[in-house]
């Protein structure tokens, strides 16, 4: 429970009111600052005092926080990095955190649900802003201010362009909201925040932790594997949430991106149904949602809780309540014949498809390696220019604001600018796996393996490298969006999975019948030349 001081204790000029959160760091009083205004202060605990390190690492937190700074953030006011008993002040939110608050007041939903997750991208991209990652973004480390998210507890942020940093701390936040990629011990980027975002607004929208309960090297298994559950998350945010959520950090879409996205979409995804009330008066109690009931303030709290845990909203502390209640909105019913996909099938069919595409592109090397390249080579300059054009058209929406009827125009007619910036990456894509399936080819020729055998693994070791090698995310980027819209669809996905079965059927059969292909050449390179030379050696 909360513990109130016997005495008056002042920590630097601040009069401790009550300790009201723990953590392994330190401990977080309620406090009154010299001016009477009520701070949240984070104090070193005592025998973390005299460590060198800790108060480095306190050092880098003051600096990062100070340099942030939004309505969705609790600002950093004061700081003592040196003294004898190192502390932070920051603004104190009256509110309950994200866990507590789904725990006693239900799942967040409706337009309610919205406004977190665009308070939540605002929040992360002010932080962003500053070079700093978060890297604990979880549901007891967000505040409700009313119905708007505050982010607190810093605790494990860093200075992204610190080279100097060690990695000293970076598993101690919580590992069903850590990216697979922190897990494995690879370099934390901005998408590790933006998967955490995603399964916090998973755990709000429905109440548990998107990747379940149970020993934690078991949820850090389903982690690194991607096996998220977001069933009861409304669509269309389950599409956006499930893109957050992706193993690769490559394949999750920027903070830029998913605030677009919400302004898009806010209000328009299903709502929950709420009876309507009269407005209640001024003074009543701040509430969870619209409703007639005010939400109690509890006395008391546990002893031992998070750090990033404040106290209840003290009864002088009022707001009014106004948000009017919510109509819930008729659901379209399906057709019996249609069954919709769970995310499971959705990520599944995904995986079906990129799998199928790179058979069908390995296929048609194998069997027409010239042909193949040069349609290959034009795919990947039209997805990395359709990239770019993505790309600029977010910039000038993320600063113009909404859409506007000069966008297409503009765009279109940028598109000839677009291709050439394309262009050079394209060639090296295309060339750098085109030397390496030759590579592939070299070695399958000297250990005198079969014609059709050695083009498939040309063909494969092309698709592989037009995959992961240099240049390749613009357009891993485009094919995986196109993809995933066919993969949430209800026949595309599958429609897209049988053309390639297809395709990759007749590319075999063709090559097992009359072997390789070399148009538009006249042969195959080794017909003359060197390469001639090298094959009658071989033989």
């Amino acid at each position: 429970m909360t513990q109130t001081p016997t005495q008056e204790e002042r920590i630097g000029e601040y009069r401790l009111i009550a300790l009201i959160g723990e953590g392994g760091m330190g401990v977080v009083h309620l406090a009154q600052a010299p001016d009477g205004r009520r701070v949240a202060l984070k104090v070193l605990r005592p025998h973390v005092i005299g460590d060198a390190e800790a108060r480095e690492r306190l050092a880098r937190e003051v600096a990062s926080l100070r340099r942030v700074s939004s309505p969705r953030i609790a600002e950093v006011l004061d700081a003592d990095s040196s003294g004898p008993q190192p502390y932070i002040a920051m603004r104190y939110v009256p509110g309950l955190s994200l866990h507590e608050y789904v725990r006693e007041e239900g799942p967040v939903a409706g337009t309610d649900l919205y406004r977190l997750a665009r308070g939540l991208a605002e929040a992360l991209l002010a932080v962003h802003a500053v070079g700093v990652l978060h890297r604990d973004v979880k549901p007891s480390n967000v505040l409700m201010e009313g119905r708007n998210p505050v982010l607190i507890d810093f605790g494990l942020a860093r200075v992204a362009e610190d080279a100097r940093l060690t990695h000293t701390g970076w598993l101690l936040g919580t590992p069903g909201y850590l990216a697979p990629e922190i897990l494995y011990g690879d370099e934390a980027t901005r998408a590790a925040d933006v998967h955490s975002f995603a399964a916090t607004l998973v755990y709000a929208a429905t109440g548990r932790p998107p990747y379940g309960k149970g020993p934690a090297m078991a949820v850090m298994d389903r982690v690194r594997r991607g096996e998220h559950d977001l069933s009861g998350v409304p669509e269309p945010l389950a599409g956006l949430l499930d893109r957050c959520l992706a193993p690769e950090p490559l394949e999750r879409p920027g903070l830029h991106e998913i605030r677009l996205w919400l302004h898009e979409h806010e209000g328009t995804g299903p709502v929950r149904a709420t009876p309507s009330a009269p407005l209640a008066p001024m003074t009543q109690p701040i509430v969870a949602r619209p409703a007639a009931v005010p939400l109690p303030v509890p006395s008391s709290v546990p002893s031992s809780v998070p750090s990033s845990v404040q106290p209840s909203l003290p009864p002088e502390f009022t707001v009014s309540q106004r948000a009017p209640a919510t109509r819930a909105l008729p659901a379209d019913p399906l057709p019996a014949s249609v069954t919709p996909l769970t995310n499971r099938d959705s990520r599944t069919l995904r995986r079906a498809q990129l799998m199928g595409i790179g058979a069908v592109v390995a296929s048609a090397v194998a069997f027409a390696p010239y042909a193949a390249v040069i349609l290959t080579f034009v795919a990947v300059l039209g997805l990395r220019t359709a990239s770019v054009a993505r790309e600029r058209h977010h910039r000038r929406r993320t600063v113009r604001g909404r859409k506007r009827w000069t966008d297409v125009p503009r765009t279109t007619l940028s598109l000839p600018g677009y291709l050439l910036l394309a262009l050079l990456g394209s060639v090296l894509l295309v060339g750098w796996s085109a030397a390496a399936a030759a590579a592939v080819g070299i070695v399958a020729a000297v250990a005198r393996a079969p014609l059709g055998g050695g083009m498939l693994a040309m063909g494969f070791g092309f698709a592989a490298c037009l995959w992961w090698g240099p240049g390749s995310l613009r357009a891993r980027e485009t094919l995986s969006r196109s993809v995933d819209r066919a993969a949430r669809s209800d026949y595309a996905g599958l429609f897209v999975v049988g053309l390639c079965v297809v395709a990759v059927v007749v590319l075999l059969a063709a090559l097992a019948g009359g072997g390789p292909t070399w148009s538009p050449a006249s042969g195959s390179p080794w017909s003359a030349g060197f390469l001639r030379t090298v094959a009658e050696h071989l033989r």
